[in-house]
C-alpha cells in the first residue's frame, strides 16, 4: 500500500533529478525540497484530490487529471503534471483517497471506479 511519505520522497527525487538533469548540476535546490508535503482533505472538496506544499507554495490538484483546483507553486508546478505523468503515481494518489475515504466513512467513488460500475 502506498504511503504520503513514500509519494513525497518520490516527487522530491524526481524533481530534484529533473533539475539536476535541466542544469546538469546534481546539488539543486537539494534544501528546498526538505519540506514538501502531500496530502487529502476530505473536509475541503468532495472530489479527488492532493495538496502539493513546497515551502510557502501550495496547490490543490485533482487526482483524476491533475488539473490544478486552486493555489499555485510558480516554476515547479510543471514538475508536478510530469511526476503525475509517471506511471503508477495516479494509481497510488487513487489507493491514498479510497484508504482516507474508507478511514472517515465516507463512500467517494473515483472517477474511474464510475467508469466500472457502466
Amino acid at each position: 500500500m502506498a504511503s504520503f511519505k513514500e509519494l513525497e520522497d518520490h516527487l522530491k527525487s524526481y524533481m530534484i533529478q529533473e533539475q539536476s538533469d535541466a542544469h546538469n548540476i546534481r546539488t539543486a535546490n537539494i534544501h528546498k525540497y526538505n519540506n514538501l508535503k502531500i496530502w487529502m482533505d476530505l473536509s475541503k472538496y468532495q472530489q479527488p484530490h492532493f495538496f502539493v506544499r513546497i515551502s510557502i507554495s501550495e496547490a490543490v490538484f485533482s487526482i483524476e487529471d491533475c488539473v490544478k483546483i486552486n493555489g499555485g507553486l510558480g516554476y515547479e508546478e510543471r514538475f508536478i503534471y510530469k511526476w503525475y505523468g509517471r506511471i503508477g503515481t495516479k494509481e497510488k494518489l487513487q489507493e491514498l483517497w479510497k484508504t482516507a475515504a474508507s478511514e472517515r466513512g465516507t463512500n467517494v467513488k473515483t472517477e474511474e471506479d464510475e467508469k466500472k460500475e457502466v
